[in-house]
């Protein structure tokens, strides 16, 4: 299985999947740290996929979604974007409503 085949497969068999440096208990950069508060905030149960513990996946994710940063969050096997996305769509009520029923 090619490594963008196995990240099609997370993000299609889990509905909010974030790629982020380190775990949901232990996030291992300050963006990643935020995109799991806001998650948690808006009550998403999701899937962490740590990078930083898979070379490949850290690579092959930003070639899967052409966007050069991490973390990235996938809904229902959509890219969504980044911290700063994450953020702003939150600050707007956008995030809780496409979160809405997803993963639980």
């Amino acid at each position: 299985m090619s490594i963008e085949e196995r990240i099609r497969q997370q993000v299609t068999e889990n509905d909010v999947v974030l790629y982020m440096k380190g775990t949901p208990q232990f996030p291992q950069c300050g963006f990643s740290g935020k995109s799991v508060q806001i998650l948690k905030s808006c009550g998403a149960q999701f899937k962490g996929v740590d990078v930083l513990a898979d070379p490949e996946i850290r690579d092959g994710i930003k070639r899967y979604s052409n966007w050069p940063t991490i973390p990235q969050l996938y809904v229902r096997g959509e890219f969504v974007g980044g911290s700063d996305i994450m953020s702003e769509l939150y600050e707007k009520g956008e995030l809780q409503k496409l979160l809405a029923g997803a993963g639980s």
